[in-house]
């Protein structure tokens, strides 16, 4: 993989979301930079002090910025539209709430569509492997959810 060493320039307020990857070699890749709140960081909902969400009301409200510490470790999982599929209807939530540490995020969207983001599972854990353990648990219960579990750092 080659990399562009072209600087990225961003202005504007609020959050700024960036996707990255950490291949086996340790090379990081940028695949995007969102100026809003990012999907990828929809666990800092259930897992932060203070949200990227809250943290965009505070920057455009000109209050200072929340506390980023991570309050658990925490394993976000997207729900695809292959869920409602595989389900015949309407997938069973009761199935992945079972798990008192797990928070169920619907995005309200009408339409389940294959490989569309329909919401997202955060699983808490006393550990960031038994967070994972846990939501791969409740990943195999909802299949297809095709995309892996995906820890979070700390």
């Amino acid at each position: 993989v080659r990399m562009c060493h072209t600087p990225i320039l961003c202005t504007g307020a609020g959050v700024f979301g960036g996707e990255m990857a950490l291949l086996p070699d340790e090379t990081l890749l940028l695949n995007e930079i969102a100026p809003r709140p990012h999907n990828s960081g929809h666990y800092t909902i259930d897992a932060g002090v203070c949200s990227q969400v809250d943290q965009q009301v505070r920057v455009l409200a000109g209050a200072p910025l929340g506390d980023t510490a991570q309050l658990a470790p925490a394993v976000m999982v997207n729900i695809l539209g292959e869920a409602w599929q595989h389900a015949g209807g309407e997938p069973d939530w009761a199935a992945a709430l079972r798990d008192p540490r797990v928070k169920l995020h619907l995005y309200g969207k009408r339409e389940p569509r294959p490989g569309r983001k329909m919401g997202h599972l955060t699983v808490l854990g006393g550990s960031l492997d038994d967070a994972l353990d846990r939501a791969l648990a409740i990943r195999a219960a909802l299949r297809p959810l095709r995309q892996p579990a995906q820890p979070i750092p700390r």
